[in-house]
C-alpha cells in the first residue's frame, strides 16, 4: 500500500477510533470528552491535509483504493471501494472544519446538560458516518454510510428522548430517510442487471459506455436515474420531502447546525454530483432535476417568510438554496454548485449557532422599541385575494407533510382496518402454515403443479410469499398492542421475503447462511429481551404510547435497538450483505418482486424505530402497563 492509499485509509478510519475512544470515556469527564472529541476532529483536518498535499504532489484525476472485498461469486462482488477527487476534498474540508468548530462550541453550549455524552458520542459518530459516505467508491460502500446516517439522525432528533414532541419527530424523519432508501436499494439492484458488475464512481466518471449502448438500454438507464433522484430528494428535504427538514430541528442546536443545516442535508447533491456522468445522459431527468429544485426553490422561499421559529426560517432557507443548487447541476455548472454548497453550508450553521442569541436579542428590542406598522395601502381585490392565497398556502407548508404521509403510508393504514378483524393467533398460525407449506414444496423435486408450467407456477408463488412478508412487515408496522407480536412479525417477514426469493431462483448455502445468520441470532437476542422486560416489569408493555423505559431501563432499551438494527440489515450483522444478495437475484424485468424486497427491508427498519421509539422514549410513567398482564 502506498502512502496515499495509507493516509486515505487513516482519514477513513480515524472518526470510527475516536468514536469507539468516546465511548469509554465517563459521562462525567465532560471536559475530557469535549477535548478529545475536538483532537479527533483536528487530528483528522491534519490527515486530510496531508493527503491533499500528497495528491497535489503527486497529481491525478483521483484516488481509487479497493479496502477489502467482501463476498464474490460470479460478476457479483460486495467490496469496500474508497474514491477521494475534487468533489470529495471539498466535502470533507467542509465537514471537519463545521463539525470541529460545531464540537468545541457543544463544549460550552451543552455544559451540564444531561446526555452531554451521548450527544458527543452520536456527533461523533455522525462525522465518521458523513466521511464513510463521502469517501464512498461504489453504490455498496455509500449505502453503508447512508444507514450509519440514519441511525445518527434519529438518535440526535431525539436527543431530549423523555420528551414526546423530539421523538415523535425523530421517527417522522427516520421514516423519509427509508422511504428514500428505497430508491437506492432500486438502484443498486437495476444498476447489478445495467453494468453486470458493481459499478464505482471511478468507473462511471470514465464514461464507459457510448450512446448506442444507452439507446437499447434507455428504459434501464432512466429507472436507475430516477432511484438515484428519488433518493436524493429525501435526504435533501426537496419537494416534496421538504416538511422533514423543520420537524428535525427539535435536537440540540449544535447538532441542527452541523447536521440538518450543513452536511447531512446536502448529501442529495453529493449523490447527483457522484452519479451526473450518468444521468447527464438522459436530457428528461435533466428537466425534471431541474424543474424539482424549481419548485423546492420557491415553495421553501415562501414557507420560510412565514414560519413563527428560527429554526423553521433556516430549515426552509437552506431547502430553498438546495433547490438552485439542483437547477445548478442539471445545467451543468458543478464547480458553482461546490461554491454555493460551501457558502450555504457556512451560513447556515452561523445562523443556527447564533439563534439562541438572536431570539433572546429580538424579544428584549421588541419589548422596548415596539412601533405598530402603518396601515398597508388598499390593494385591488384579485391582488388582496391572491396575496391571501399564497399566505395561507404558505402557512400550511403547502401541505407536504400531509401529502407525504397520506400518499405514502395512508395506505397502510387502510391495510390495518382491514385486518384488524383477524385476530393475532389466527394470522401467527397461518403465516407458519404458509411458510411450512412453501418449505415442502420447495424441497419437492417432483409436484403436480395441475398442468401448469413449472416456471409461471414457482414465480406465481413467489410473487404470493413476498405479498404476504411485506404484508407482515406493514401488520409490525400498525401493530399497537403486543410488543411480542410485533417483533414476530419482523421475524416471519424477514424469513418469509428469503422464501420468496428461494422459490424464484437457487441460492446458495453461503449466502442464505449469511442473510439468516443475522435474522436468527438478533430475533434470539431480540427474545431474551422481552423475556427481561417481562421478568422485571411483570408484564411485556403494549405498544399504544411512549413509555419511556429507557429512563429505568437504559441497558435493555440498549440491547433492544442493537437487535433490532441486525434485524433490519444495519451493518452489525452479516445480514446487510445477505438483502443486497437477495435483491441481486431478482431477475432484470421484476421490478414488482424487486419493489417488493426493497419495500420489505425498508419498513423492516421504520417498524423496529417505531417500536423502539414507543416503548423506551417518550415521557416516563411508571403507570405504563395494564393492571391485566399480558401474555405471551
Amino acid at each position: 500500500m502506498n502512502e496515499k492509499n495509507l493516509i486515505l485509509t487513516l482519514v477513513l478510519l480515524w472518526p470510527f477510533v475516536g468514536f469507539a475512544v468516546s465511548l469509554m470515556i465517563p459521562a462525567h469527564a465532560e471536559k475530557g470528552l469535549a477535548r478529545w472529541a475536538f483532537i479527533t476532529l483536528i487530528s483528522s483536518a491534519a490527515m486530510l491535509f496531508t493527503l491533499n498535499v500528497v495528491w497535489f504532489w503527486h497529481p491525478e484525476p483521483a484516488l481509487q483504493l479497493r479496502e477489502v472485498t467482501l463476498y464474490r461469486h460470479g460478476d457479483y462482488g460486495f467490496f469496500i471501494d474508497l474514491y477521494f477527487d475534487h468533489i470529495a476534498a471539498v466535502f470533507l474540508w467542509m465537514g471537519t472544519l463545521i463539525a470541529g468548530m460545531v464540537v468545541y462550541y457543544s463544549g460550552f453550549y451543552m455544559h451540564r446538560e444531561w446526555g452531554f455524552k451521548r450527544f458527543f458520542n452520536t456527533l461523533l459518530f455522525f462525522y465518521a458516518a458523513y466521511v464513510f459516505v463521502i469517501l464512498a467508491g461504489n453504490f455498496e460502500t455509500l449505502f453503508l454510510g447512508w444507514e450509519f446516517i440514519g441511525l445518527s439522525s434519529f438518535l440526535l432528533v431525539a436527543f431530549y428522548r423523555l420528551r414526546y414532541l423530539p421523538v415523535r419527530n425523530a421517527v417522522r424523519v427516520y421514516t423519509i430517510y427509508r422511504l428514500g432508501d428505497v430508491g437506492l436499494l432500486m438502484a443498486m439492484w437495476m444498476s447489478h442487471h445495467f453494468w453486470h458488475a458493481n459499478i464505482t464512481f471511478a468507473e462511471l466518471a470514465e464514461h464507459q459506455w457510448s450512446d448506442v449502448y444507452f439507446e437499447h438500454h434507455h428504459q434501464t438507464a432512466l429507472f436507475v436515474s430516477l432511484m438515484v433522484l428519488l433518493a436524493a430528494l429525501a435526504k435533501s428535504a426537496q419537494f416534496p420531502f421538504s416538511s422533514w427538514l423543520p420537524r428535525a430541528m427539535e435536537g440540540p442546536t449544535p447538532s441542527s447546525a452541523v447536521f440538518y443545516g450543513s452536511l447531512s442535508v446536502h448529501l442529495g447533491v453529493y449523490l447527483l454530483m457522484r452519479t451526473h456522468t450518468f444521468w447527464e445522459m438522459l436530457p428528461e431527468v435533466k428537466v425534471l432535476i431541474a424543474m424539482l429544485g424549481l419548485t423546492t426553490a420557491m415553495s421553501g422561499t415562501l414557507i420560510s417568510r412565514v414560519q413563527s421559529t428560527i429554526k423553521g426560517q433556516i430549515a426552509y432557507s437552506s431547502s430553498a438554496q438546495i433547490g438552485i443548487m439542483f437547477i445548478e447541476l442539471a445545467a451543468g455548472w458543478h464547480t458553482l454548485v461546490l461554491i454555493h454548497f460551501v457558502g450555504n453550508a457556512w451560513l447556515r450553521t452561523y445562523q443556527l449557532l447564533v439563534s439562541p442569541s438572536v431570539v433572546t436579542y429580538l424579544i428584549r428590542d421588541q419589548f422596548y422599541h415596539f412601533e405598530p406598522k402603518p396601515a398597508a395601502p388598499v390593494e385591488s381585490r384579485w391582488v388582496h385575494r391572491l396575496k391571501s392565497s399564497v399566505y395561507l398556502l404558505s402557512l400550511k407548508e403547502w401541505n407536504l407533510d400531509h401529502f407525504v404521509f397520506s400518499v405514502l403510508l395512508s395506505p397502510m393504514k387502510r391495510i390495518k382496518k382491514f385486518m384488524k378483524p383477524i385476530p393475532n393467533s389466527f394470522f401467527l398460525l397461518m403465516t407458519i402454515g404458509i411458510m411450512l407449506l412453501s418449505i415442502f414444496w420447495r424441497g419437492a423435486e417432483t409436484v403436480d403443479w395441475a398442468g401448469v408450467d413449472n416456471t409461471v407456477a414457482r414465480g406465481a408463488t413467489s410473487m404470493a410469499l413476498g405479498i404476504w412478508a411485506l404484508l407482515l412487515m406493514v401488520k409490525a408496522y400498525n401493530e399497537r398492542g403486543s410488543l411480542f407480536y410485533g417483533w414476530t412479525w419482523i421475524l416471519l417477514g424477514n424469513l418469509l421475503v428469503f422464501l420468496s426469493t428461494h422459490w424464484r431462483v437457487e441460492i446458495s448455502a453461503t449466502e442464505s447462511a449469511l442473510f439468516l445468520s443475522g435474522i436468527i441470532l438478533s430475533s434470539s437476542l431480540g427474545y431474551v429481551v422481552l423475556l427481561m422486560l417481562r421478568a422485571q416489569l411483570g408484564q411485556i408493555p403494549d405498544l399504544n404510547a411512549y413509555r419511556g423505559l429507557i429512563h429505568t431501563k437504559p441497558t435493555i432499551g440498549f440491547f433492544f435497538l442493537m437487535c433490532g438494527l441486525g434485524m433490519s440489515g444495519f451493518p452489525i450483522t452479516t445480514t446487510f450483505l445477505g438483502q443486497d444478495l437477495l435483491l441481486s437475484h431478482i431477475e432484470e424485468g421484476d421490478f414488482v418482486m424487486a419493489a417488493l424486497i426493497a419495500s420489505s427491508f425498508v419498513l423492516n427498519g421504520i417498524s423496529i424505530i417505531r417500536m423502539y421509539a414507543r416503548v423506551f422514549l417518550g415521557h416516563h410513567q411508571k403507570s405504563y402497563l395494564h393492571s391485566t398482564p399480558q401474555t405471551i
